[in-house]
Formats: C-alpha cells, structure tokens, sequence
C-alpha cells in the first residue's frame, strides 16, 4: 500500500485531497499544526495518522518525517499544501507579515521536502506543491502571497531539475479560486462576480476537483511528467479581458 504526506490536511483541498487518496487504497500521514482541527478531521478515516506539525519549524518538521517513516516505512507521495493567507496593500504589508506568509508558504515546502526526500528516493516518488493563481499572475493585495506562491513555482522546477535523475517527480498545481469555506467568507458578490466574469468556465471549482488534479500527479499515470506548473483554474489564467462582452453577443 501506498503512503502519501498531506501537509494543511484539516481542511479544505488538503482534506479533500487526504479523502481521495484513502478511496484510491492509500495511507495518508496526515500534517497540520491545528490539533483540533486535524483530530476532527481525521475521525472515521481508516488508514490515515494525524501528526501535528508546524511545517515552518525546522525541529518539528524533522520530528513529523522520522514519525512517518517509522509508521509507514516508506513514502510515495508529498503533497506541500500548508499554506497561510494575507490580503492587504503593499504599503499596509509590514515585514513579520511578510515573514509569516513566507515562513509557511514557501520556507515550509522547502523544509518538507528536504526531509523527505531521501524516502522518495527510495521509492521513486513524487511531490506535488500547492501554488496559486497568484503566483502566476499578479493581482492586488496579494504582495506577500503572490510572492511566496511564485516562489513555490520555481522551487518546484528546481526540484524536477535536481531529483529527475533518482526517478523523483516534482510539480505544482496552481488553483484558481475554489469554494472553500474562507473563500466564502470573504469574497463578496462583487468579488464572486468579478471571477466569474474572467473564468471561461463561469464558475469557482472545488475542492475535489483540485484533489483530482493533486492525487493525478501523484500516481504513477502521471510517471512521465514532472517540473510542470497545472493551472486548475477554470481557464482563469488563459484569458485577458474582454470575456464579459464576448459573452453579451
């Protein structure tokens, strides 16, 4: 059986991703620094282990990989999906904002995936790293964000670049907007219907669709891609402006 590392895995497309794996017959380590949440989570699912784990802690984050290897004794798949939101101007962005969003976003994938790269090795597995649309394509109040996703982008084609030759994979999966719980909390009418104005789709995806995409990568039907950035995003990143009109014809 399989073993998969699910980090921000209490909620959202880290949950759902953790449910596909198990109904594809994986065991799933399940990583997030929020106990109760992750505790929560987890009843009921079989085959799955909760670790708690703050992935921008060097010391916890080396803790979290000698648990799994000793609970699963072997990884396939890390999926570095913990990630943290700020959305302010870039003149209200001060520095231990900045630092925060980085520490967790792109100091925690860069910490995961080092630990765990030896186990990968041994069983020529894959990483997939969650970025954003925002790394992809500016936007406003999403300076620190934005960066930090973009950086994960890069990050990652450094990984294909330097794992390839052990038959590691490594991409990256870059949602659009996605009906999470805190997308509906603070995207307004106004904010939805901008979106839908600039998706070709005409929708927010899901969480399971962007599981779909994620547990894909993973699998070994995925064997001859990697270093490669998928925009799960509805088409959002394709297009430039003028889709409303063409849509009024």
């Amino acid at each position: 059986m399989k073993t998969a590392i699910v980090t921000g895995a209490a909620r959202g497309i880290g949950l759902a991703t953790t449910r596909l794996f198990l109904a594809e017959g994986w065991r799933v380590a399940m990583i997030d620094r929020d106990a109760p949440a992750l505790m929560d989570a987890a009843k009921g699912l079989d085959h799955a282990q909760v670790i708690i784990c703050d992935v921008s802690i060097p010391q916890q984050v080396s803790e979290m990989a000698a648990e799994v290897a000793a609970a699963f004794g072997q990884v396939d798949a890390l999926v570095n999906n913990a990630g943290v939101a700020d959305f302010r101007p870039l003149q209200d962005t001060d520095f231990a904002t900045w630092r925060e969003v980085m520490a967790t976003n792109l100091d925690g994938v860069f910490l995961t995936s080092q630990a765990i790269i030896p186990h990968l090795k041994e069983t020529r597995g894959a990483i997939v790293n969650i970025a954003s649309i925002s790394g992809l394509r500016a936007s406003t109040l999403r300076v620190a964000y934005g960066t930090s996703k973009a950086a994960v982008i890069h990050l990652t084609r450094q990984q294909a670049a330097e794992l390839g030759e052990w038959g590691v994979r490594a991409n990256c999966v870059a949602p659009g907007p996605v009906d999470t719980k805190l997308a509906l909390a603070v995207h307004s009418p106004e904010i939805r219907a901008a979106y839908h104005d600039a998706i070709p789709l005409n929708r927010y995806g899901t969480e399971q669709e962007i599981a779909q995409t994620i547990v894909f990568l993973c699998s070994d039907k995925a064997s001859y891609v990697t270093g490669q950035v998928i925009a799960a995003d509805g088409g959002f990143d394709a297009v430039g402006v003028g889709l409303p009109a063409l849509r009024s014809r």
